[in-house]
C-alpha cells in the first residue's frame, strides 16, 4: 500500500501522518493509507499569518508556507479564483467559480500541491479513479511534471472529461459500473504502482485547504459565516474545514465558518449518515462529480460539519438541471454536479441554516463546459 521507495526527500516541517487508529507515518513517505487500510491526514498545522503570503506568486502557492512540505512547485497558474458577487433568494453570496482553474475544475488546488510531493519524492508514474476532474487534472499535472499517469473513469464519464484527459498523453480506462466500482477498481491496483487518488492522497487535501486561505484574503481577510459546497468523497469540505481551522489557530480570524454541503438526493449518503437516515442504494445522477456511493473519508467530513456548527442536505434530482439553466441565465455555466448548491441554498434558507443577512460563499466546481451532453439535454438539444 506504501508505494516505491522515497528518494530525495523534500525539506518538512516536522509534521507527520496520521490515521484514524493514531499510528504515525513519516511526512515524506510515498503513503495514501495507514497499516490498518484507513486514509491517512497530515497531522494539524499551526496555520500562517497575512504577512506570510508571498505577493508576487499569483496561484495556491502563494500560500505554500502553509503547507507542511517545503517542494518545487508543479504549477499551471491554478487558484486566484474570482469572488464574485450575486443575489439569491434575497441574500448576497459571494460565489467561487472554479472552472478559471487550469483544467477547468477546483481539483486543480490539490493536484498541484499532491504532484508536486510525488515529483519531489521521485515517482515516475502514478493510477488516479476520477468521475472525470479529477481524472483530467491529475492527467494535466502529471504530463507537466514529466510522470506517466494511468486514469480509471467509469464507463458513463462525459466524453469531454474523457477526451482531456487524453489529450495530456495519461491513458484513459473506462470501467464498467458506476463510479463506486471504478474506486473498487483502482484500490485493486494500488498495490503496484503509485495511487494518486484524489480522494485518499493526504497531499490533495493540502492543496485543497488552500481554497480557505484564498477566501480569507479574498473578504479582506476575514471568514464568511457560512461555505456552501457539492459534495462527493469530501476532499473540498475536509479542505475548507482544514484551511480554516488552521488561521483560528493562527489568530487571523476568531472561528471558522459553518460548512454547509449538498449532495444530490440520488446519491446522498453522507447526508443520511449526517441526518441519521436507513442508507439507500445510488441511483444515476445528472450530478455525477458526486455520485460517490461509499466515500472513504466519511467519519472525517461528518466530523468537520458538525464541529463548524453546519448542515447538509440532499438536493432531489428534479432541481438539479434547472438550476444549471438559472445560473447559465447569470452567466454563470456550471455543470450541474455544481449548480446543486443553488437549490441547496434555498433549502438552507426554509430551514433556517442560512440567515438573510450572514455573509455565505459558495464554491462552484466546474465548468458546463465539461458536461456538454448533460447540457444539451437540457436546453433540447440531444
Amino acid at each position: 500500500m506504501v508505494g516505491a521507495a522515497r528518494r530525495h526527500p523534500p525539506l518538512h516541517d516536522g509534521r507527520v501522518l496520521i490515521d484514524r487508529a493514531g499510528r504515525r507515518y513519516p511526512l515524506d513517505e510515498l503513503r495514501w493509507c495507514g497499516e490498518d487500510g484507513s486514509p491517512v491526514i497530515v497531522e494539524p498545522g499551526p496555520g500562517i499569518t497575512r504577512d506570510r503570503i508571498d505577493p508576487a506568486v499569483r496561484s495556491v502557492w502563494r500560500y505554500a508556507a502553509a503547507l507542511p512540505l517545503s517542494v518545487p512547485p508543479v504549477s499551471l497558474g491554478e487558484g486566484c479564483t474570482p469572488l464574485l458577487s450575486r443575489e439569491f433568494e434575497g441574500m448576497e453570496v459571494g460565489v467561487k467559480p472554479e472552472w478559471h482553474n487550469p483544467t477547468g475544475s477546483f481539483k486543480d488546488r490539490g493536484t498541484t500541491v499532491m504532484v508536486s510531493v510525488l515529483r519531489a519524492l521521485g515517482v515516475r508514474a502514478l493510477l488516479e479513479d476520477s468521475s472525470g476532474n479529477g481524472g483530467s487534472s491529475v492527467a494535466a499535472y502529471a504530463a507537466a511534471a514529466d510522470i506517466t499517469a494511468t486514469i480509471l473513469a467509469p464507463a458513463s464519464t462525459s466524453p469531454a472529461k474523457i477526451q482531456q484527459s487524453r489529450a495530456h498523453g495519461a491513458s484513459v480506462e473506462l470501467v464498467p459500473g458506476t463510479r463506486q466500482d471504478t474506486a473498487d477498481e483502482a484500490v485493486r491496483r494500488a498495490a503496484g504502482t503509485t495511487y494518486a487518488s484524489h480522494n485518499w492522497q493526504p497531499f490533495f487535501l493540502q492543496g485543497t485547504k488552500l481554497i480557505a486561505y484564498e477566501i480569507w484574503e479574498d473578504l479582506g481577510f476575514a471568514a464568511p459565516d457560512a461555505v456552501l459546497l457539492p459534495c462527493g468523497a469530501g476532499s473540498l469540505v475536509l479542505g475548507c474545514r482544514t484551511g480554516f481551522d488552521e488561521l483560528v489557530a493562527a489568530g487571523e480570524i476568531p472561528r471558522a465558518p459553518r460548512l454547509l454541503v449538498a449532495q444530490p438526493e440520488h446519491c446522498a449518503p453522507l447526508v443520511r449518515a449526517f441526518h441519521g437516515e436507513p442508507e439507500r442504494p445510488p441511483r444515476p445522477t445528472i450530478a455525477e462529480g458526486t455520485a460517490i456511493a461509499r466515500p472513504v473519508r466519511t467519519p472525517e467530513v461528518l466530523a468537520a460539519v458538525r464541529a463548524t456548527g453546519g448542515d447538509m442536505v440532499a438536493v432531489p434530482e428534479a432541481e438539479i438541471g434547472p438550476a444549471t439553466l438559472e445560473l447559465a441565465r447569470t452567466g454563470l455555466y456550471a455543470e450541474p454536479t455544481s449548480a446543486q448548491v443553488l437549490p441547496a441554498l434555498r433549502a438552507f434558507r426554509r430551514t433556517g441554516a442560512l440567515d438573510p443577512g450572514e455573509r455565505v460563499v459558495t464554491v462552484l466546481t466546474g465548468s458546463a463546459l465539461k458536461a456538454a451532453d448533460a447540457v444539451a439535454g437540457l436546453v433540447g438539444l440531444s
